[in-house]
């Protein structure tokens, strides 16, 4: 291969890692130094350039850990631009499609659907794609209820056939097209809400988002609708009124990693601080579970976390980073070696149960310290960063003190250094990077971290396009063939 066939996969693959990150990382809204349309317009720029220059690459994407907001971006992506692929990519990227979308939440599927009803996309595949998706809800009842435009929406634009007469499809017809036709509902939730205008004892019975509207129509005290509505409620519910009711039933242990930190971090210190042990436990169980089968294989693992002011996220994107960063403390130490794991805060704190965002970022300070030798004298064989990569105390010192390390102390890469990044940087089309030799990735659930570590490898320069390739077609297979054996 000549010089310039090799500078032209280098181009490709770090153009593909680019919009890996952005995808993993970025969903439009503010972050802490660049404001909505910034992070909006930088999307729209690279979805459309990856697209046209990688269309089977932006396909594959599909298949990898990349934010719900920007699968739905790249399915509306697809769909508008059939037009321009080959029958062979339309199969591939049908597949990918139907798979994805059953990993999407339902809101979020019926939200694209509008998208693409406002676009016109209403060829034959759209129709069948939509029409599958719908085919396979468990209870298409419950979402005319729970999602009542969407699915309104969606039948429209498929023309869903939905006969008079008996029957669920002919239930679902009559309650989103004609409704007041039928006195009564042979489903219980359609039931529910026709008898929820009158009658209150049925406002419970409702998904909970459908019965605010009715507590508050009929005058129901907070409270007492709180407390009929509990069974119902979805975990994330429960967490969203666990400030108003008085003993909120949450299993703390069953949450996502990233989301129960998240949850942490809402909570005062004073909460914190006399829940040590519940809170403390349940940050450990989920991240013996987010390890799965590689907790205990890292061996020797040192770790870098930003709890700087900037990790505050911002009005939509509230403390994510340092949630991401508390989340990641604790699978890492699951990840390494029992007694092998050692975390360092930017702040200097010891008690990672009560971090908070606070002052400036001296991740090269911190490197220093994290790169000293750990008992008996050896070195990490891993060194983890988790930041939004401003090093500013002093400035560009982490990079530096990286480089000589990686130069002239570990050449043989004896410990391997991977930074991953939960911010996008909507000026730079990607994640900020502290070094050009240190592989970064973008992240933004922290249980993603193992795979985010296998997809940073790609980013120091040494792989072309061929080894990224080959390693999105090896996810893409797996992906498809989880999902057709589960369905």
């Amino acid at each position: 291969m000549n010089t310039s066939e090799t500078l032209a996969d280098l181009v490709a693959a770090e153009d593909v890692l680019l919009f890996v990150n952005a995808a993993i990382t970025a969903t439009g809204q503010r972050e802490f130094r660049s404001d909505a349309v910034g992070q909006q317009l930088s999307l729209d720029f690279l979805h459309a350039y990856v697209r046209v220059n990688y269309r089977r690459v932006y396909a594959s994407s599909l298949a990898l850990d990349i934010n719900d907001h920007n699968a739905a971006r790249i399915v509306l992506g697809l769909l508008e631009t059939a037009g321009e692929a080959s029958a062979e990519e339309l199969r591939t990227e049908g597949r990918l499609i139907a798979a994805r979308l059953a990993l999407l939440p339902p809101q979020r599927v019926y939200r694209l659907f509008g998208e693409v009803r406002r676009a016109g996309i209403n060829n034959r595949r759209t129709r069948a794609i939509m029409r599958d998706w719908l085919a396979a809800r468990p209870d298409l009842g419950h979402d005319a209820v729970k999602y009542r435009g969407g699915v309104k929406t969606a039948a429209r634009h498929i023309h869903l056939r939905c006969p008079e007469g008996a029957g669920p499809l002919a239930e679902v017809g009559a309650f989103l097209f004609r409704p007041g036709r039928l006195p009564r509902y042979e489903h219980r939730l359609l039931d529910a809400w026709r008898r929820a205008h009158y009658e209150q004892g049925a406002v419970a019975e409702l998904p909970f988002t459908v019965a605010e509207g009715f507590a508050a129509r009929h005058g129901m005290k907070r409270e007492v609708f709180l407390k009929r509505a509990a069974p119902r409620m979805t975990r994330l519910e429960r967490l969203r009124t666990h400030s108003v009711t008085q003993r909120p039933e949450i299993d703390l242990t069953a949450m996502p990693l990233t989301r129960l930190a998240l949850y942490v971090l809402s909570l005062p210190f004073e909460q914190r601080a006399a829940r040590r042990t519940e809170l403390t436990g349940a940050l450990r169980t989920a991240a013996r579970r987010a390890a799965g089968g590689h907790a205990g294989s890292w061996g020797r693992v040192h770790a870098v976390l930003d709890d700087s002011f900037s990790s505050s996220g911002s009005g939509q994107k509230r403390r994510r980073p340092l949630a991401v960063a508390l989340a990641g403390h604790h699978l890492l130490e699951a990840l390494a070696a029992p007694g092998a794991y050692r975390g360092l805060w930017t702040s200097g704190r010891g008690d990672a149960l009560l971090v908070r965002p606070w002052g400036p970022t001296p991740l090269g300070m911190r490197v220093l310290d994290a790169l000293e030798p750990g008992p008996g004298g050896a070195a990490p064989d891993r060194l983890v960063i988790v930041s939004d990569g401003w090093d500013n105390a002093p400035a560009g010192l982490a990079g530096e003190v990286l480089r000589v390390w990686r130069k002239r102390l570990d050449p043989g890469r004896r410990t391997a250094v991977v930074h991953v990044n939960p911010v996008y940087d909507a000026d730079g089309f990607d994640v900020r990077r502290l070094a050009a030799g240190v592989p970064t990735a973008g992240i933004r659930d922290a249980e993603d971290l193992p795979a985010l570590v296998e997809i940073a490898r790609f980013a120091e320069g040494r792989t072309g396009a061929a080894e990224l390739h080959a390693y999105l077609d090896r996810r893409v297979a797996l992906f498809l063939g989880e999902r057709e054996t589960v369905s």
